[in-house]
């Protein structure tokens, strides 16, 4: 019996100091730097570079990104594991996940949406914690 209290109280000690990491572990993944990767299928591939260069720079403008970059697909070889069927991409760098939180209320980033969803038929985001 005294063998099963102490167990129970060793539990219990090592539950308890659990929960104080993650809540450590919160705080730090919201200071995380990420990098947030933007695809866009566009309807018409004949707007590609309006929509380079009119459009998309509007989200490098918004006040949260650290570095900004835009492109098109580049002339590589053709590989099963490369996918060149987007026409515009942007990478944005931010300093932390709430930085990126910001960003998606952004008067500019809602602008954006407003003014060209209307031109693509996909989008594609991924993530990355850096």
């Amino acid at each position: 019996m005294n063998s099963r209290r102490n167990f129970l109280k060793t539990v219990g000690v090592a539950s308890a100091a659990a929960v104080l990491p993650i809540n450590s572990i919160a705080k730090e993944m919201a200071k995380q730097k990420m990098i947030h990767q933007v695809y866009f299928y566009l309807h018409d591939v004949a707007n590609t570079e309006e929509f380079l260069t009119e459009a998309v720079p509007m989200l490098g403008r918004c006040k949260t990104v650290g570095k900004f970059i835009a492109g098109t697909p580049a002339a590589t070889a053709k590989r099963d594991v490369v996918d060149h069927s987007f026409q515009v991409s942007c990478t944005l760098f931010f300093d932390s996940l709430e930085d990126q939180d910001v960003y998606q209320s952004d008067p500019l980033h809602l602008e954006f949406i407003e003014k060209y969803s209307h031109m693509w038929k996909t989008v594609k985001v991924y993530d990355i914690a850096i």
